[in-house]
């Protein structure tokens, strides 16, 4: 995308370098030339391939923990159901499926998604589902009351900010041009204030202030109007230091600064911020637990079990491949283990399926 290379650079040489936060939400989010604007990402010929592209298991088992959420919330209706960032649409497929079997309640479907044209696929895949479909900007755009919140790979795709521990403070991390007009890293010279956290010289930490925000939005709500918020997402449990900034392209990866659109641009989540902004709405926090652990919590293998009952050989290969990949906890890298769960809920909701409070 050489086009949006080239607008980088123009405003980098007119106006001074910008943050890695303004960078990555150019890269991943202009209107014209953005990564999610421009690409398919998704599955095997994509870039990445998210969990409810392995398994349907995945967002069945998502979509009946939404239904008994929403009956432990007193079955307010209708049932809304908002996901965040919804790709192709695979997850809400898949949970309607199994929301329709389980609740005859009315179903009223929200997605937020600032992409034309990965509304458009979502408007494909869910055509059939009989549920009326809005679609929103941002989450400060979705219409009151009480809903279930999904978030599936959804904050790891916000910006996040650098700042490396110098010895006049924290330096925020900037991206610039060299002598020969590339992108290159750079620091921002007067140390940021508003950053205190104790490490020693040349470390680096991740702040993703989009993601606190939205959490923190999303949370108050659920404090004054019910629901429940799910995040699914790969990540850390305790604040720590560290970049984990990565760019993939088909599925290897890539220098960040390497062709901006053309990539995908993610950071692990902090959780244990996000768990401080619900706290501080007012919400209550449940978890993180390991995806693995989440799963099998709420039936994986059972679910597995049920589908090979009428599967052909190869299609029960398939099914103990994908239970395999999305509960591995063999190395802190694989899906079972590097991917967190997480739950938001009002304060009175002391125990929430797939965790062990």
């Amino acid at each position: 995308m050489k086009e949006l290379l080239r607008e980088l650079q123009e405003m980098i040489a007119q106006d001074g370098p910008i943050s890695l936060e303004r960078y990555m939400s150019l890269a991943l989010s202009h209107p014209c030339y953005g990564y999610y604007t421009t690409r398919e990402p998704f599955g095997a010929a994509g870039d990445f391939v998210t969990a409810p592209e392995i398994s349907q298991m995945f967002g069945e088992l998502i979509g009946l923990w939404a239904v008994e959420i929403w009956r432990m919330g007193g079955a307010p209706a209708p049932m809304r159901l908002v996901e965040l960032g919804p790709g192709r649409g695979t997850l809400m497929a898949d949970a309607l499926r199994v929301i329709r079997n389980a609740a005859n309640e009315s179903i009223e479907v929200h997605l937020v998604e600032t992409s034309p044209r990965l509304m458009e696929i979502q408007r494909a895949t869910l055509t059939n589902y009989r549920a009326p479909v809005r679609w929103h900007q941002s989450t400060e755009d979705i219409p009151p009351g009480a809903a279930i919140y999904i978030a599936n790979e959804f904050f790891d795709a916000l910006p996040v900010q650098h700042f490396i521990r110098t010895e006049h403070g924290w330096c925020e991390r900037l991206v610039g041009l060299d002598d020969h007009g590339k992108l290159h890293w750079g620091l921002r010279p007067v140390a940021a204030s508003a950053v205190r956290f104790a490490a020693p010289q040349g470390s680096v930490i991740e702040i993703s202030p989009q993601a606190r925000k939205i959490v923190r939005i999303l949370s108050a709500r659920i404090t004054s109007q019910g629901g429940a918020l799910l995040i699914i997402d790969y990540g850390y449990t305790e604040t720590q230091t560290g970049e984990t900034l990565q760019a993939v392209r088909n599925h290897r990866f890539v220098d960040p600064l390497d062709a901006p659109g053309e990539s995908d641009l993610t950071a692990q989540v902090d959780f244990t911020a996000l768990g401080q902004e619900t706290q501080a709405a007012g919400a209550r926090v449940h978890g993180p637990v390991t995806q693995a652990a989440f799963l099998l919590s709420l039936g994986l293998a059972q679910r597995a079990q049920m589908l090979k009952r009428k599967a052909s050989p190869e299609q029960a290969k398939t099914i103990d491949a994908a239970f395999v990949r999305l509960t591995d906890c063999s190395k802190p890298t694989r899906m079972g283990e590097l991917f967190k769960a997480m739950a938001i809920t009002q304060q009175n909701m002391q125990f929430v399926p797939g965790f062990a409070d």
